[in-house]
């Protein structure tokens, strides 16, 4: 069962968008170029979430939308039947999460080989399409210690334009109790070529799981 949500560029402002992330065979025309930067101007002016979702997809997350609480559990059980982690491992530091994970006989503690991480997040930023994380989340794992499969629960508030506007937003939230080990994950596929920008990130499989909550 695919559980993935596409985004289908259809609309010159998205075909634009597409043409300029990963470029084109052709040289552009007058036409094109105008095109493309009125795309880029209309970009830089469209709300977080709408950046966060293009960004974020661009990078090789995979997006699943959810209205409620239900359809949240609805999303995981599927993204579990897809890859065939029931009772499985699992690796997850938030007690809040443990609910979700023991209503699908899921093991999380003292695990030696999970499956994926299961965590909530800090924010989502927009202008990079990564997801921002804490010890509150990850203890003092480094991304390449977390196992290559994630999944992700994080609401609608979190999204924030930039990494400093999530780093002012964390010190906001914990005033004198500040978390440590504080990360972003932003490569969710393995580069098609070589990315100098990769060098040393692992690429995580990682599902977002983006619960309403505005």
């Amino acid at each position: 069962m695919d559980v993935f949500i596409e985004i289908l560029f259809t609309s010159t402002y998205y075909m634009s968008l597409f043409r300029k992330f990963f470029g084109s065979g052709n040289d552009s025309s007058e036409e094109e170029k105008l095109s493309e930067f009125n795309a880029q101007q209309a970009y830089l002016s469209a709300p977080a979430d709408e950046k966060f979702m293009l960004n974020f997809k661009k990078n090789g997350g995979k997006f699943l939308y959810c209205e409620n609480l239900n359809e949240v559990k609805d999303h995981f059980e599927h993204i579990l039947e897809e890859n065939d982690w029931f009772e499985s491992e699992a690796m997850c530091f938030e007690p809040k999460l443990f609910p979700m994970l023991d209503e699908n006989k899921l093991t999380y503690k003292n695990t030696s080989n999970p499956k994926f991480l299961f965590a909530s997040c800090e924010n989502l930023i927009a202008d990079e399409g990564s997801i921002l994380f804490s010890s509150n989340q990850i203890k003092q794992n480094k991304p390449n210690d977390l196992p290559a499969n994630m999944v992700i629960l994080a609401t609608t508030s979190q999204i924030l334009e930039s990494k400093s506007d999530g780093l002012r937003a964390i010190k906001r939230k914990y005033d004198k109790d500040y978390p440590t080990n504080i990360t972003t994950i932003k490569y969710f596929e393995k580069a098609k070529e070589e990315d100098f920008l990769q060098y040393g990130s692992a690429a995580k499989n990682l599902y977002l799981l983006l619960l309403e909550d505005l």
